[in-house]
């Protein structure tokens, strides 16, 4: 299928997500119990997630080699095309369920890739929303399949496959490391855990930057990837900064995900409710603070703020995919980057500071796939490169980033004369 024809069925899968928007965002809200506010901007970043595929789609380029560059490379012609690797199949997690597919779905099918798409065993409806929509685009019949169900019963059968030339997961480092080691030369993109870090300098103004931290360490309950976890305050700005954070997030409203106030809702699962209250509480027996929250409240856990938090307790040093969050002060910015970079993973990592000086040392010397100067690291728009290092992942996505790595690139070279 030409370039065009690719671009424009995408096109169309964005006009056909505009007008149902709402509904979309509802069935998010439900399937997932996401606040609707939050599952409407999640709907916003998958239809511009779907309009930069459609673009790139037109834009997939080779380029020319100076063959004379080198002895012998005299009178030839070198140039490079890149071309769709084939099946892709792509294992998708449930907390941005409409906007992380579109991240696997957009680049490989705009690179020319068939699909087979495997949602997560929570949110499986958002996945067949989409399709339906592929499908009224003029998407051939099989070019995109949907196989909902658990991942341990349809793990293997998905990644074994011989006939699959591209697998491209999100999800935890352990189910990563599984899939990395069954893949063998097949291609993989894997974005895993992280225990997102955030330094605080001390010229920064607290009261402005506070409000952004709470939005970064609870929305959509802490369950997102790249969710403020650890946030370390320069020790002379500390106490005003903790106690502005833990009085702001008092003020977040806790309820009905379809109700317009709900900042935050539900855990997807009641296993997760008691694996995070189990860290917290042990935590606290091992001397760490609660500065509030700490308890669960049926299917919600309390937006929880943890203080004298060492690091390696697992509210720190592992990923917690939770609403809690620990504040530790620091005294030089080399010890908040050593403390940030003493982590398995290396995702993103935030740091506010006015010092132009101090924000190149800290993109320099911090361990992570990405660096968010003046911003959480919760940030993320959708076509930057976006990936980790460490047991954060392997490979980039981002439209751009993803289709190169759902494309084999072919050299091409002729000789000139005979």
């Amino acid at each position: 299928m030409p370039a065009h024809q690719r671009a424009d069925i995408l096109f169309k899968v964005v006009r056909q997500l505009e007008e149902r928007k709402e509904e979309a965002a509802r069935l998010l809200a439900l399937e997932a119990g996401k606040p609707i506010r939050t599952a409407r901007a999640e709907i916003g970043r998958t239809i511009a997630t779907y309009q930069f595929a459609a673009e790139e789609a037109k834009r997939i380029y080779g380029e020319t080699i100076p063959m004379d560059a080198a002895p012998g490379g005299e009178d030839r012609l070198g140039f490079t095309w890149r071309e769709p690797i084939g099946t892709v199949v792509a294992i998708c997690p449930f907390n941005f369920p409409f906007n992380l597919v579109a991240h696997k779905l957009g680049p490989a099918i705009a690179a020319g890739n068939t699909v087979v798409l495997k949602p997560a065993e929570q949110t499986p409806l958002s996945s067949l929303f989409i399709a339906e929509l592929f499908q009224k685009a003029g998407l051939p019949d099989g070019a995109l399949q949907v196989v909902t169900g658990s991942g341990r019963e349809l793990g293997d059968a998905l990644v074994l496959d011989e006939r699959v030339k591209k697998i491209t997961f999100t999800g935890s480092s352990e189910v990563g490391k599984q899939i990395k080691a069954k893949a063998g030369l097949r291609k993989v993109t894997l974005e895993l855990g992280s225990n997102s870090g955030l330094i605080v300098e001390p010229d920064v103004p607290v009261e402005t930057i506070v409000p952004r931290c709470v939005e970064g360490a609870f929305a959509f309950a802490g369950q997102v990837c790249i969710s403020l976890q650890r946030i370390y305050v320069h020790e002379s700005i500390y106490a005003e900064f903790a106690e502005q954070f833990i009085r702001r997030t008092g003020q977040l409203r806790i309820g009905d995900p379809l109700d317009e106030q709900t900042d935050l809702s539900a855990m997807i699962h009641e296993r997760e409710l008691a694996r995070i209250d189990e860290w917290v509480q042990d935590a606290v027996r091992a001397g760490a603070s609660i500065g509030c929250g700490g308890r669960r409240e049926q299917s919600v856990y309390l937006p929880t703020v943890m203080l004298d938090v060492k690091p390696d307790m697992a509210v720190s040093c592992k990923e917690v995919f939770a609403p809690v969050v620990s504040i530790v002060p620091y005294r030089e910015l080399s010890e908040a980057i050593a403390m940030v970079n003493d982590s398995v993973y290396g995702l993103n990592v935030g740091i506010y500071t006015r010092n132009l000086t101090n924000a190149f040392q800290a993109a320099r010397d911090i361990q992570a796939g990405g660096v968010i100067i003046n911003d959480i690291p919760t940030f993320r728009v959708d076509h930057m490169p976006y990936g980790g290092v460490k047991e954060s992942g392997y490979g980039r996505e981002g439209i751009k980033y993803a289709v190169q790595e759902m494309t084999e690139l072919k050299f091409v070279t002729m000789k000139t004369t005979l």
